[in-house]
């Protein structure tokens, strides 16, 4: 080949610049650390730990990540905060406890990132609920659930208070699994919502005008609601 050692020279430099690109962006989200804030005595973001850092298994098993985000777009670049979705736009820092960062590929449901601080609340009844008998936007997941006779033994404190839409034979009950519980546990912890100085201060833009809604908006608005009208939707 006439130009054989150029094309090597070529690519051998493409790969370093490639390396290099790769290195330089580990070097300046792997050197992020949590932010103290002194005022309050905490260091931000919290680590989720316990049933809701199992949960975020389940959230990854589930797929829930193909039809919803976590991750909040600053005004200009979308209308996520008008919305309710969140108050700021999602930083790096947000994501450093995280080993898998479930970022999310589309928006068939609505964001997720700040669940836990949606207006009006969603609490672990509502989600459990939502889980088990689905809606029209929302799949059912059952398998996440027993069904269990209550004749011979106690009733669970666990058990779904479904109400009269919902079919459950008489004399058995519906008892979410652990699986259920630290999923809803891990969505009920998505909270970054605190405001980190350094971020805040170069990454302040004006408020998008309203109208520039995409076709992700969530389809429990149009019932007064803005939390998520299927938080663990998978495909």
């Amino acid at each position: 080949m006439k130009n054989g050692p150029l094309f090597f020279l070529g690519l051998f430099i493409a790969l370093v610049l490639s390396w290099g690109v790769v290195m330089e962006a580990n070097h300046q989200l792997g050197s992020l650390a949590p932010y103290l804030d002194e005022n309050e005595g905490r260091a931000y973001p919290d680590r989720a730990s316990g049933l809701a850092a199992r949960g975020q298994f389940v959230y990854a098993d589930l797929g829930c990540a193909a039809c919803h985000t976590q991750q909040v777009r600053r005004p200009d670049f979308g209308s996520d905060q008008a919305r309710g979705w969140g108050d700021r736009q999602s930083f790096a820092r947000d994501y450093i406890h995280q080993t898998r960062v479930l970022l999310g590929e589309s928006r068939v449901g609505p964001d997720l990132a700040n669940l836990a601080t949606r207006k009006p609340p969603y609490d672990a009844e509502d989600l459990l609920k939502l889980l088990y008998t689905g809606s029209a936007q929302h799949p059912a997941y059952k398998f996440l659930f027993h069904e269990r006779a209550t004749g011979t033994v106690q009733s669970s404190q666990n058990a779904l208070k479904l109400g009269s839409g919902a079919v459950v034979p008489a004399g058995r009950e519906i008892v979410p699994t652990e699986r259920a519980q630290s999923l809803v546990a891990y969505l009920l912890s998505l909270n970054n919502s605190y405001a980190y100085p350094a971020e805040t201060a170069t990454n302040t833009v004006a408020p998008a005008k309203e109208g520039a809604h995409n076709a992700a908006a969530p389809a429990a608005d149009a019932a007064g609601k803005s939390a998520p009208a299927h938080p663990a939707h998978s495909k």
